[in-house]
């Protein structure tokens, strides 16, 4: 029997959503999953859909969500093991007021100095790992997100801070998790930050660890 993802996209556009969904549907079809695709937050309250899913795919930057729909997704991933998997704000900086969603996946943006069309180094820093392995370091131009972070996440790769000006400087250098794991109950949680628009999530290697993330939160 192939795998089953539920895919769902909206909230603030500038993300790309559509094209994003689009993307991650490719991917999973591509490795035999049936998938299912909304542009609506109500099957992730759909009970009976979340029973017989192994994946769900958030892209929905900002936005709201009720408690209805989110007590169903953390029930279905705590539960029953559903795994979660996404990338950049249509992840961990959706349904902001929404702290259960946040505990879940493991962080949250809060900044992203410099915005757009800022270059900076992505740092591999578990090779061994299924997502990241033969994977070295890499050179991005996006946006480098500064997030508050579960500290039991499991970090893949890091950014380094200050590459731009702002506020934090003064803080000096950190290293800021960029690509994650963690789990939630029986589910895996997969999260990379890298994504602002469809074509920094269509390059490569980013593409391939989302590959990979979407494969292992699915288990």
């Amino acid at each position: 029997m192939s795998k089953r993802a539920l895919i769902v996209w909206g909230g603030w556009d500038g993300h790309q959503p559509e094209q994003v969904s689009k993307i991650f549907e490719k991917v999973l079809i591509s490795e035999g999953f049936a998938v299912e695709r909304h542009n609506s937050l109500a099957p992730m309250q759909d009970e009976k859909l979340l029973d017989t899913l192994n994946l769900v795919v958030p892209i929905w930057t900002m936005g709201g969500i009720d408690d209805k729909p989110g007590d169903a997704i953390y029930k279905a991933v705590a539960d029953k093991g559903i795994g979660i998997a996404g990338c950049h704000g249509g992840m961990c900086d959706a349904f902001r007021t929404h702290t259960e969603w946040q505990f879940m996946t493991g962080g949250q943006w809060v900044s992203h100095p410099g915005n757009d069309g800022t270059t900076y180094t992505v740092n591999v820093q578990n090779t061994g790992h299924p997502i990241t392995q033969g994977i070295n370091d890499f050179d991005v131009c996006s946006e480098q997100y500064y997030m508050h972070v579960d500290p039991a996440v499991r970090v893949l790769a890091t950014t380094r801070f200050p590459v731009a000006a702002g506020p934090h400087v003064p803080n000096g250098n950190i290293d800021m998790p960029v690509v994650w794991t963690k789990h939630y109950g029986k589910g895996r949680i997969f999260f990379n930050s890298l994504g602002h628009l469809a074509n920094v999530v269509e390059s490569e290697p980013c593409l391939t660890l989302i590959r990979r993330g979407l494969l292992w939160a699915a288990k």
